[in-house]
């Protein structure tokens, strides 16, 4: 009863600037994921080795500005760097656990669960972070890393601007469905990016230079469904539906019970000296 009457503190408060940030952060993901729609890509290129640094590049400042950008207005303290420091661990241990398994990935529910508690701010950053330092964890560090980054960031940040007013029952069945849309959503990114270079000439599945956009569209289903949707996206949705349903409601309490300890939006007071 407690959540219905005191909601969890947001450990990241938005203001009008980091909202603006975030918002530049969510298009420029995009972008990044879309560019082969628009763009041709060198001849003879078989991956983002060469525009994957600029990606990684683009999307460390980014964090840094939402970090900094709350930090200057008292937006982000030592407790939520702590928290965000502790899930970061918690996710990237459980990265290992079930990856390159059927599709299944852990680290994706808790990411939901703690975007949707502790907000946008939190959850863009916590997306980042968590990839990160499990790719670090398990050498998986790559020209994909980038990408695996923008597009878990932009699953935390959605979580955390779901409805805040459904709680039990109808908060769980919302995560569920949140959770099997970022599923396919992040094998949608992640196919996108890789997708005019490990399809190849195919005139089925393979990206067109100069094609029209539906053209491509339509090459570009075919080939996720094939060789993503079916599979791993499909293991990852259950994997995180089963996860929300059966440890969703204890892990949220034990999240909003940590919040609401941390106070996040308690008034900043100093001594006397």
């Amino acid at each position: 009863m407690s959540d219905f009457l005191h909601p969890a503190p947001r450990a990241v408060r938005l203001t009008l600037r980091s909202g603006l940030v975030l918002a530049a952060a969510g298009l420029l993901g995009l972008a990044m994921f879309c560019w082969p729609l628009f763009a041709h890509p060198r001849p003879g290129e078989t991956a983002h080795t060469a525009d994957a640094p600029f990606v990684f590049m683009a999307t460390l400042p980014v964090l840094i500005l939402v970090v900094l950008a709350e930090l200057s207005r008292g937006g982000i303290d030592a407790k939520a760097l702590a928290l965000l420091g502790v899930l970061s661990a918690v996710n990237a241990g459980l990265r290992p656990l079930g990856a390159g398994t059927g599709g299944i990935e852990l680290v994706f529910f808790l990411l939901v669960l703690a975007g949707r508690v502790f907000g946008p701010g939190f959850g863009f950053v916590l997306g980042s972070t968590s990839l990160f330092t499990s790719a670090l964890l398990t050498a998986g560090v790559g020209p994909w890393l980038p990408f695996q980054m923008l597009a878990s960031s932009l699953i935390g940040l959605g979580a955390g601007l779901l409805p805040r007013r459904p709680r039990g029952k109808a908060e769980i069945a919302m995560l569920v469905a949140y959770g099997v849309f970022a599923a396919y959503f992040f094998g949608l990114l992640m196919s996108l990016w890789s997708w005019p270079f490990l399809a190849g000439d195919s005139t089925q599945l393979g990206f067109v230079p100069g094609a029209p956009l539906l053209d491509n569209l339509h090459r570009f289903a075919v080939y996720t469904v094939l060789t993503s949707t079916l599979g791993w996206d499909t293991g990852r949705a259950v994997t995180n539906a089963v996860a929300i349903v059966l440890v969703g409601p204890a892990v949220l309490t034990v999240l909003r019970r940590a919040a609401r300890r941390a106070a996040f939006d308690a008034p900043v007071t100093f001594g006397q000296l």
